[in-house]
């Protein structure tokens, strides 16, 4: 028989989550290259207040194949921001204007909205 577990407190029991937004990011397709399959809900740590091994709030998402998620993670998010707003010539605006397109188009927008308030 095992011993008792030992109770992990959460990293950050604060954090917005929202499997209705994560399912409306999805359902868009990747914003990086335009693909709609393997779609993943992919958060940008960047700004977010999140520290290292935290996913931010489920608002802080935006939608990207397999692919370019994992190419997020590989080079790391400065250098795939920086390489996206290249290679659109800004055109698309960068992570926050995706993030921020995808909060107001979302069916979960006031929540997103009060949470942002509560937040600061």
């Amino acid at each position: 028989m095992l011993p008792r577990r030992i109770p992990k407190p959460a990293k950050r029991s604060s954090r917005w989550r929202s499997a209705a937004h994560c399912n409306f990011v999805r359902s868009h397709a990747c914003c990086n290259c335009g693909s709609d399959v393997a779609i993943e809900v992919a958060h940008v740590r960047l700004g977010s207040g999140a520290g290292m091994g935290q996913k931010p709030d489920d608002w802080h998402t935006v939608s990207l194949c397999r692919d370019c998620h994992a190419q997020q993670h590989r080079v790391g998010e400065v250098t795939f921001w920086n390489d996206f707003i290249s290679k659109t010539d800004g055109d698309l605006g960068g992570p926050f204007d995706l993030i921020e397109a995808f909060c107001k188009a979302s069916p979960k927008a006031r929540e997103i909205r009060e949470a942002r308030n509560a937040n600061g």
